[in-house]
């Protein structure tokens, strides 16, 4: 039976994400690097297997899967032990999935205006409109950790994983989280980094990140 392989670059936080979900899974997966900077992912090769050109691609025999979050419910759903990473029990489920909206809708958006102002707009600061609008997700954020301790409940999910990716990105280069703000932010983001795989599977791209947006601003 061929392993799946990821197409990534671990400087994307939603590269990250997976990269999470498949280490909490103890899955064996080839991970397949993608130079964005020399344009591999537009070469039709990789065209044909996303046609949006983005990382994470997942390729599983024959099937092609892009989207962070579709990846990582299709890897629990078809290669967990254990479903508490996606729940099977719809209520819990939806609450999962909501918690996976707000990443792909309100949060990621709302980083992803900074980077792209610095990595394709010229931009040599942080906008204080648009850092306002992180500020803003993150006291949601903050009021969706209250009374459990991860995001969807007291079990770790995949929402956690979408959205310590996100957020760390965030807090590490551009709108950084402040304790006496957000102490249910920082406190979650402290029991994430204490996985034991998180160091590898978001730290390092991480740091890549970083280096990435300090290199922009001026």
């Amino acid at each position: 039976m061929t392993k799946p392989k990821l197409y990534y670059a671990a400087v994307s936080p939603a590269v990250r994400s997976t990269l999470l979900t498949i280490a909490a899974l103890d899955l064996d997966v080839e991970l397949v690097p993608v130079n964005l900077m020399a344009g591999e992912h537009l070469t039709p090769q990789f065209l044909k297997k996303n046609p949006l050109h983005t990382v994470p691609t997942l390729e599983d025999g024959d099937f092609h899967l892009f989207d962070s979050h579709a990846i990582n419910s299709y890897l629990v759903g078809k290669y967990g032990k254990i479903d508490s990473l996606y729940p099977k029990d719809l209520q819990k489920r939806a609450i999962v999935d909501q918690r996976l909206h707000f990443d792909s809708g309100v949060l990621f958006p709302r980083v992803s205006a900074i980077v792209g102002a610095l990595l394709r707009g010229g931009a040599k600061t942080i906008e204080k409109d648009k850092a306002d609008l992180v500020q803003q997700a993150y006291q949601s954020l903050e009021t969706l950790l209250e009374g459990h301790n991860y995001v969807a409940g007291n079990e770790l999910t995949i929402a956690d994983f979408s959205l310590v990716s996100t957020l760390s990105s965030s807090n590490a280069a551009l709108v950084p989280v402040a304790a006496n703000t957000y102490p249910k932010i920082s406190a979650w983001l402290s029991r994430m980094q204490a996985l034991p795989y998180y160091s590898k599977a978001n730290q390092v791209g991480l740091d890549q990140f970083r280096g990435m947006i300090q290199s922009k601003l001026a």
